[in-house]
């Protein structure tokens, strides 16, 4: 920890070292954010039982962001802190948060259109479905890796990274060997995107291997390939996804899955209404493979609800298999003023395989939800958002939760974001 706080007072003098250079400032850019989000969750995640009692707290993120670019070189370092408020004593000489680098790359330019990215860093592609910062999550996401870019002047993107992921090894220890375990991550990780604007529209494809440690030292790799769309259809926003992945589990099953989605909006008119539909496969209990299609490194947060009952660190399923999820969903945004507005979602949610009470098959239903936000921009760099969710759940939902549900399931939080931005 000492040495974290060293890192921190080397980069905050460098900073200011720079911000003294009037030459540097130019090149130079510092911004900071501290987000504290307190949440009263009773039911939030899975349903509420008679035995469960609501729960409240405050959690907080605070980040310090380093930016420099000159010529064809960029460099970046993202520091954060993640703590719920209380859980350190006023007077302490350990802190139990999670202090950590987020973003921490060096670019390099090789020309105008192909570039080098090498470090940890975010991967952020289309909608975030498959590929997403999770940035609801205070901690978010990023990636070790190697990333190289290319853009023209036409349209066309195209990003292809590499990672390969250890275990702390102290030298001399690390001599052989890399087995990579206890982390839930990938142990090597490649993937390829590609992409293209173009009049009234624009189109990608995503190629991803994940490869994850077996326990006999093999290694097991499932592949995602994925398309997506959008087009603008008169005052209509057409949007549509489709991925397929196969491969291995870790647990030698083969896999067979997919993920669908279509939705239509109309962006510009009152209330700009979009009605989508997302299928995600699951695995029946009499399948021998992996059916279930696993969105594992997206922003689920933002599309199956805000309370997070689907594929949020969390299982849903029956005989440790996950049942899937259709999501027919409308969404609306209402402005409610130059710096505010008001999001009104609504989901219903359906298992797309069987959900067994002991022998009786239940009805497909899991339930519906609504989600109401509220968003104010206060001030430059100032922003407020207000939330309630409220699911009501089924039979099967309890069944593929494993609980019975007594009482409402709601999640209601309030969360206040300062961004500034120094240079």
């Amino acid at each position: 920890m000492y040495r974290k706080f060293q890192l921190i007072n080397k980069l905050a003098f460098f900073s200011i070292t720079l911000m003294l250079s009037k030459q540097a400032s130019a090149q130079f850019n510092l911004s900071g954010e501290i987000r504290p989000r307190a949440e009263f969750r009773n039911g939030f995640k899975t349903v509420n039982t008679a035995a469960s009692s609501p729960a409240f707290f405050v959690e907080q993120r605070t980040r310090l962001n380093f930016g420099f670019a000159k010529e064809k070189l960029s460099f970046k370092v993202s520091l954060q802190d993640i703590r719920t408020w209380g859980n350190t004593n006023q007077i302490y000489k350990t802190d139990p948060s999670l202090l950590n680098v987020f973003e921490a790359y060096g670019e390099y330019q090789f020309n105008k259109n192909f570039s080098m990215k090498v470090g940890r860093q975010a991967l952020s592609y289309d909608n975030e479905r498959f590929l997403g910062t999770l940035d609801w999550a205070q901690q978010s996401r990023s990636h070790d890796l190697l990333k190289f870019s290319y853009k023209d002047s036409l349209g066309f993107s195209m990003d292809a990274g590499a990672a390969f992921n250890q275990n702390i090894g102290v030298e001399p220890t690390k001599l052989s060997s890399t087995f990579y375990s206890g982390t839930g991550n990938y142990k090597t990780m490649q993937y390829l995107w590609l992409h293209k604007d173009y009049k009234g529209g624009k189109v990608s494809f995503l190629f991803l291997n994940d490869g994850r440690q077996n326990l006999d030292s093999t290694t097991a790799f499932k592949q995602t390939l994925g398309l997506y769309a959008e087009q603008a259809l008169g005052k209509l926003a057409l949007h549509e996804e489709a991925y397929y992945q196969t491969g291995k589990t870790t647990a030698s099953k083969d896999v067979s899955a997919y993920l669908l989605s279509f939705s239509a909006a109309l962006p510009k008119t009152f209330a700009a209404p979009e009605l989508g539909v997302d299928y995600l496969s699951g695995t029946k209990s009499t399948s021998t493979k992996e059916n279930a299609f696993d969105p594992a490194f997206g922003t689920n947060h933002k599309f199956y609800g805000f309370m997070d009952y689907f594929y949020v660190g969390n299982g849903f399923g029956q005989g440790g298999r996950t049942t899937g999820l259709i999501d027919i969903y409308l969404n609306t945004k209402f402005k409610t003023g130059a710096k505010s507005l008001i999001l009104l979602n609504i989901h219903q949610f359906n298992s797309p395989v069987d959900v067994f009470a002991g022998t009786t098959k239940l009805p497909s239903s899991l339930g519906q939800e609504v989600d109401a936000v509220y968003n104010l921009n206060i001030y430059t760099g100032v922003n407020l958002k207000l939330g309630y969710s409220q699911l009501f759940s089924t039979k099967t939902m309890d069944a593929i939760k494993g609980a019975t549900n007594k009482g409402p399931n709601q999640w209601a939080w309030t969360m206040l974001t300062f961004s500034p931005k120094f240079i």
